[in-house]
C-alpha cells in the first residue's frame, strides 16, 4: 500500500530552525536610549570616583574623581552621537541606542579594569601604576568595540575603524591633564604603548573573526561574519535583503502546483479554500512566511469572499527563497480565482481512523477533500509523498483530491514514519466510506474575524480566524481555519465541542502553519504556538462568533475545484536551511573555543607589555 520513498531523519529542519529562533530573537534586547544614558551616567560617576579616590582619601581626589567621570560620560555620549551620525548613518544596525550600549558594555570592561587598578596601586603605595590599568582598560575597550563593528555592522573597514576608535581616543584625552593626581605624566611610554595595544587590538580581532568566517566559509561558501550581520540585519530592523540576498544564491526552480476549492451562491464567490503547495517559512518575515495571510488578503480584496489557506502536505523543502518571488506567486495565485466548471452535489463529512490518524472526508463533485491530523497527538509536517499516494488513490476511484495537513497539536514527539503510514491506511478507508456516502445538494457559509486583541507575539498571524460551515442533507460541518503556527494539545477538542453547541455537527480546526509568528518571543521555540499565550475561552468565543456568522449566511452553493501549476518557482530547498542554521551552531562553538585562547592571550600580551613599557 504505502511504498516509503523518502528519507525519514530524527531532527526535523523545525527542530534547527527552532534553535537559530531562539538564538537571534535574544539579540539587541536593549532597554531605552534615555535608561542606557542613566546607566553609563552611574557607571561613569561611580567608577571615576572609586578608581581614583582609593590614591589618596582626600577631597581633591573625590573631586577629581568625580570630573573624570563626568568628562568620561560626557565623551562617550558625544562620540555615540558622533559615530551614529556619520559612519553608521546608513548602518542596518548601530542606530544612536546600540552605539550607547555598545559603550556602556565597553565602558564596563574599561572601569573594572581601572577599579582594579586603583585598589592594588592603594595596597602597593603607587598610585603611578593607576595609568598602566588605565590603558589596559583602554586596550579591553578598544577590543570589544573592534569585534562588535567588525562582526555585526555593515559599515565598511574605515567606518568600522572610526566608530570603533573614537571613544576610547577622546576618552583618554583627560589623562593628560591627570598628572598630579595620578603621580605621573605619560610621555614616550605612552605613545609606544598606545601603537602596540593598537596593534594587539587589530590582531586580536583578525584572528578571531578569521576562524569565526572559516566556518562558513568551509560548509557553504558564505564567511560566518556576513551571514550572522544579515540575520541581525532582520532581528534588529526587520531588513529582508541582505538575508533574502543568500537565500537567493542557494535556491533552486521548481514548478509550484496550487489546489483551489471555491464555493459560489450564485455568481457571487462565496469562499475558496487555497493549497499551495508551498510552505510558509522559514521565518518571521523572510521567503513565504507570511504566505497564508497574503493569500487571504489578496483574494478577499478582489472578490470580497472568505479565504481560508490551511497547510498542505509539504515541509520546509518548499520555502519560497524572498518576498519577491512570494508576491508573483500570489498574484498569479490570484488569477486563477476565476471561472471553472462547477459542481452542486456534495456528501456529508465522514471520518477514518487508523493508530493515531484522523481522516475527515467529504466530496464536492468530483473532489474528495480531507483533513489529516493526530490530535490530541503531535502533529507536524507531512512529506509531499504521502500527498502523492492519496492523490493516487483517490484517482483509481474516478476522484481528483485536496488533503489538508491539519497542523492542529503539539505538546510532545512527533513519529513520523509511523503517522505517514497509518494515514496511508486511513486515508484508503476514508476514501472508501466516503464514496458509499449519498450525493446530494449543499449549502455553504462562510465567515473571517481577526481578533485585534491577538497579535503575532502571541502566536495569531494576520489572518485571524476564518470558518466555512457546509450542510449537506442537515448535516453541518465546520472547518475552523486559524492563522497561526501549530495548537496546543487538546484546544482542538475544545474547539470543536464549543461549536457542536451551536448546531454544528462535525469539522475540524486547521491552522496556516504560518512563519510569520516565528523569531517574535524569547523562548525555547521562539514563538507560541495557538493557544498557548491565547486565553483559550477567548479564542474559542471568537471562533463560536465566526461560526455563528457562517451559519447566519447559509445558502445553496456550488463547488469549483481547479489545480493550476506555477513555473520556475524560486525556493530555499530543505537542505540548504539546515545547513544555515546549523551553521549558526557550528559558528557559536568555534567563536568559544577560539575566545578562550584568542582574547586571555592577548590580555596576557597588553599586561607583560604594560609591566615592560609604563
Amino acid at each position: 500500500m504505502w511504498q516509503r520513498g523518502f528519507v525519514l531523519t530524527d531532527d526535523s529542519t523545525d527542530k534547527y530552525i527552532d534553535k537559530v529562533v531562539k538564538r537571534y530573537s535574544k539579540l539587541f534586547g536593549l532597554p531605552s536610549q534615555n535608561k542606557i544614558a542613566v546607566y553609563l551616567g552611574v557607571l561613569s560617576l561611580h567608577g571615576g570616583i572609586l578608581s581614583i579616590l582609593p590614591l589618596n582619601l582626600s577631597l581633591a581626589n573625590f573631586a577629581a574623581g568625580l570630573g573624570f567621570g563626568g568628562i568620561f560620560l560626557f565623551l562617550t555620549l558625544l562620540s555615540d552621537f558622533i559615530v551614529s551620525r556619520t559612519s553608521m548613518r546608513r548602518d542596518f544596525i548601530f542606530n544612536l541606542r546600540r552605539c550607547s550600549a555598545l559603550s556602556l558594555f565597553s565602558s564596563l570592561i574599561w572601569f573594572g579594569v581601572l577599579l582594579l587598578g586603583g585598589l592594588i596601586s592603594s595596597l602597593l603605595g603607587a598610585p603611578e601604576l593607576w595609568i598602566r590599568f588605565f590603558f589596559l582598560g583602554f586596550s579591553g575597550a578598544l577590543i570589544l568595540r573592534l569585534l562588535v563593528f567588525s562582526v555585526t555592522s555593515f559599515a565598511g573597514f574605515g567606518g568600522t575603524l572610526f566608530s570603533s576608535f573614537l571613544q576610547p581616543a577622546l576618552v583618554a584625552l583627560p589623562v593628560f591633564f591627570m598628572g598630579s593626581t595620578i603621580g605621573y605624566t605619560p610621555e614616550m611610554q605612552l605613545l609606544m604603548f598606545a601603537l602596540v595595544s593598537v596593534s594587539v587590538a587589530l590582531l586580536t580581532v583578525f584572528v578571531f573573526k578569521y576562524f569565526m568566517d572559516r566556518v562558513g566559509t568551509g560548509s557553504l561558501g558564505i564567511a560566518s561574519s556576513v551571514l550572522f550581520k544579515a540575520f541581525l540585519a532582520n532581528w534588529t530592523e526587520g531588513r529582508i535583503v541582505p538575508l533574502e540576498s543568500f537565500f537567493e544564491k542557494l535556491g533552486n526552480l521548481h514548478d509550484i502546483k496550487v489546489s483551489l476549492l471555491t464555493f459560489r451562491a450564485g455568481e457571487k464567490l462565496k469562499a475558496a479554500i487555497v493549497v499551495p503547495a508551498l510552505h510558509p517559512g522559514p521565518f518571521k518575515n523572510l521567503g513565504s512566511s507570511l504566505l497564508p495571510s497574503l493569500i487571504q488578503t489578496a483574494i478577499q480584496d478582489q472578490f470580497g469572499c472568505v479565504v481560508s489557506v490551511p497547510h498542505g502536505l509539504v515541509g520546509h523543502e518548499l520555502d519560497v527563497s524572498t518576498q519577491s518571488q512570494t508576491q508573483r506567486v500570489v498574484e498569479r495565485i490570484v488569477g486563477f480565482v476565476g471561472s471553472s466548471s462547477s459542481n452542486s452535489t456534495a456528501t456529508p463529512m465522514v471520518r477514518s481512523e487508523s493508530g493515531d490518524a484522523k481522516i475527515s472526508c467529504q466530496i464536492f463533485g468530483d473532489c474528495a477533500f480531507l483533513t489529516l491530523t493526530t490530535a490530541p497527538k503531535t502533529m507536524e509536517d507531512l512529506p509531499p509523498e504521502l500527498d502523492a499516494f492519496i492523490v493516487g488513490e483517490a484517482e483509481k476511484r474516478g476522484l481528483s483530491a485536496l488533503a489538508i495537513d491539519a497542523h492542529n497539536s503539539m505538546g510532545s514527539q512527533f513519529d513520523l514514519e509511523n503517522a505517514v503510514k497509518s494515514f496511508s491506511e486511513a486515508s484508503v478507508a476514508c476514501l472508501e466510506e466516503v464514496l458509499k456516502s449519498k450525493n446530494s445538494s449543499f449549502k455553504v457559509g462562510a465567515s473571517t474575524v481577526v481578533p485585534q486583541d491577538f497579535t503575532v507575539q502571541d502566536g495569531m498571524g494576520p489572518g485571524g480566524i476564518s470558518v466555512i460551515v457546509t450542510e449537506v442533507d442537515g448535516h453541518k460541518a465546520a472547518y475552523v481555519t486559524i492563522d497561526g503556527n501549530n495548537m496546543v494539545s487538546g484546544l482542538r477538542e475544545k474547539i470543536l465541542l464549543a461549536i457542536k453547541e451551536l448546531g454544528v455537527d462535525d469539522g475540524e480546526v486547521l491552522t496556516t502553519d504560518t512563519h510569520s509568528v516565528c523569531g517574535m518571543i524569547h523562548s525555547a521555540r521562539g514563538y507560541n504556538l495557538v493557544g498557548e499565550a491565547i486565553d483559550h475561552s477567548k479564542l474559542i468565543s471568537y471562533i463560536k462568533e465566526a461560526t455563528t456568522l457562517a451559519l447566519g449566511n447559509l445558502e445553496p452553493a456550488e463547488a469549483s475545484w481547479r489545480t493550476e501549476v506555477i513555473p520556475d518557482v524560486e525556493v530555499i530547498g530543505e537542505q540548504q536551511i539546515t545547513e544555515l542554521t546549523v551553521l549558526a551552531d557550528k559558528t557559536t562553538e568555534c567563536v568559544k573555543r577560539v575566545a578562550v585562547i584568542v582574547f586571555p592571550a592577548a590580555a596576557v600580551l597588553l599586561t607583560s607589555l604594560l609591566v615592560f613599557l609604563l
